[in-house]
């Protein structure tokens, strides 16, 4: 208690002094003792919304406004640190506005002082979040002043990632050191343990290196060596974490194109409108989450739980989509490619104009629940949840696909009517039924993909056509009719996207796994792998 009334007493001498530079030498001392009072008043004073009233005799009294106000938006005026009102010679309350107080005086510089003075009271927050960002900011200014408290810090932290933070902020401080040896073993430290904090700044003392600055042998070496280290570290990262997201992206053009290769690979439809059914699986996510908003409120398990619903519901309402489609006009036009496509065609334009006018042009903000939200860290390559999920998911949605088809009597009737469709008609098989059902299946999976999409893209009425070629050159490139080639052709593209995008950017990479399709195809014309049929084969 007496400390912390002797912090006080520092800090209400700082408010009221007019000297800046004793100001920011007594507010540097108030690290030393952290007081929820003080770093209240701080916060205040740094943000100016702490005010100096001058009562009887000239005697200054520093006050914060009560939260509360009346109906002309005045307030209490509440002393520091007693919390009592501001009274006038009648013992009457004090109202003020804020608007026309002046707060007290800060300058840039104490601004600075007061903000690293909070974030060493950040040290000992109980979020280990809150005290690693701390930690970083304090490191970052290389301020000597601080290593004390980073290194007492350390000896009682026990949050791996805050441990590893304070590591990198007292290597960072240390680096500034006049003593060679010290100097050293701490550029040493940062490359050992791959610091990508301290790159840029090791960066710098390399410059210095070369302009002759710093001269001593056992530095120069360990500069060069910590900035090799770090730097082929953050190379093999980036790599990793392209390969990463080119899986996911995989995953999401696999879950697109597993329907298309059910509807153009075994029924031998072209689908125009199959990127508009992957749509409608979108929007309906976004109506889900609405409902569920509406229903639990926008946080908590009850909206959490919105996401493994609007999957179901977008693949009844995409398959609801393309049994309408199939029965309307696709069922009219079976061997009869062009006019199949051109019919198919309308519709997208059709369905894009209907979510246009019904959603508007702009795209709609679907949010992910929390256990889909935030990465997992592997060695400083952020694995996304939701990306992790759209692997999981999509692997989980090609088993069942084919287990259905080889495992199933449904399957079985799927496979007879695509091998010989006379012959299967012949043999009691309902070709029409089986024709409806596989239409309805196939836009029930582009339905999920759209659902998935919705977790990790924009969702807008052009959803689809951002995807419809994608989808097509996986199917024709993986072997039309062939599922085991549709997954080898996703991850082909995908993988070649996502690593070529950042050194040829996203027009030219895609350019470029275009053509590569293409001189592909001239190759294998048949795909990757080539499915033998009789109807194919006639």
């Amino acid at each position: 208690m007496r400390a912390d009334a002797a912090a006080r007493a520092s800090l209400m001498k700082a408010i009221l002094s007019d000297d800046a530079t004793e100001q920011a030498a007594l507010i540097r001392d108030l690290a030393h003792t952290p007081d929820p009072l003080i770093e209240q008043v701080l916060g205040a004073w740094r943000l100016g919304s702490l005010y100096i009233h001058e009562g009887p005799g000239g005697l200054k009294l520093p006050f914060l406004l009560d939260p509360a106000t009346d109906a002309e938006g005045k307030a209490q005026g509440l002393q520091w640190p007693a919390s009592e009102p501001i009274k006038d010679a009648s013992g009457k309350p004090l109202l003020f506005s804020a608007s026309e107080l002046t707060p007290a005086d800060t300058t840039a510089k104490l601004r600075k002082v007061i903000k690293t003075t909070l974030d060493l009271y950040a040290l000992a927050r109980p979020q280990p979040r809150q005290r690693r960002d701390a930690v970083v900011k304090i490191g970052q200014e290389q301020n000597a002043d601080y290593l004390p408290f980073l290194e007492a810090r350390l000896k009682i932290e026990s949050d791996k990632e805050v441990r590893q933070s304070l590591t990198e902020a007292v290597a960072l401080t240390r680096m500034v050191s006049d003593d060679p040896g010290i100097r050293s073993a701490a550029v040493t430290l940062l490359g050992e343990i791959r610091s990508i904090q301290s790159v840029s700044f090791l960066q710098k003392l390399r410059e210095d290196v070369k302009a002759g600055r710093v001269k001593d042998e056992a530095t120069v070496t360990a500069v060069h060596r910590a900035v090799d280290l770090i730097e082929n570290y953050i190379w093999w990262g980036n790599l990793y974490g392209t390969v990463f997201r080119g899986f996911s992206l995989s995953a999401v053009l696999l879950l697109a194109a597993l329907g298309l290769a059910i509807t153009f690979g075994l029924m031998g439809v072209i689908n125009m409108a199959h990127g508009e059914v992957m749509m409608v699986g979108a929007y309906t996510t976004y109506v889900v989450q609405n409902l569920f908003k509406s229903a639990f409120g926008a946080s908590g398990a009850g909206f959490d739980s919105y996401f493994p619903a609007a999957l179901a519901a977008s693949f009844f309402f995409a398959g609801l989509v393309g049994l309408a489609l199939e029965r309307g006009i696709i069922r009219f036009l079976y061997q009869r490619p062009l006019e199949s496509m051109l019919a198919t065609w309308g519709v997208s334009l059709l369905l894009q104009q209907i979510f246009r006018h019904i959603f508007g042009a702009a795209n709609v903000q679907v949010s992910s629940p929390r256990w889909l939200s935030g990465s997992y860290v592997v060695h400083d390559v952020l694995l996304a949840y939701n990306r992790l999920f759209v692997i999981a998911f999509a692997v989980l949605v090609v088993l069942g696909t084919w287990l259905l088809l080889v495992r199933t009597p449904v399957g079985l009737q799927i496979r007879a009517v695509m091998q010989n469709r006379a012959m299967a008609s012949c043999l009691g098989v309902r070709t029409d039924r089986v024709n409806m059902l596989t239409f309805m299946f196939g836009s029930g999976l582009a339905g999920m993909a759209g659902a998935c999409l919705s977790q990790i893209g924009n969702v807008g009425p052009s959803l689809g056509q951002n995807h419809i070629v994608d989808c097509f050159m996986i199917v024709v490139m993986g072997g039309v009719g062939n599922l085991l080639g549709t997954v080898f052709a996703s991850l082909g593209v995908g993988v070649t996207d996502q690593i070529l995008q950042p050194w040829l950017g996203a027009v030219m990479g895609k350019i470029t796994v275009l053509a590569a399709i293409i001189l592909f195809l001239q190759w294998r014309p048949a795909g990757l792998f080539v499915t033998r049929s009789r109807s194919l084969e006639g």
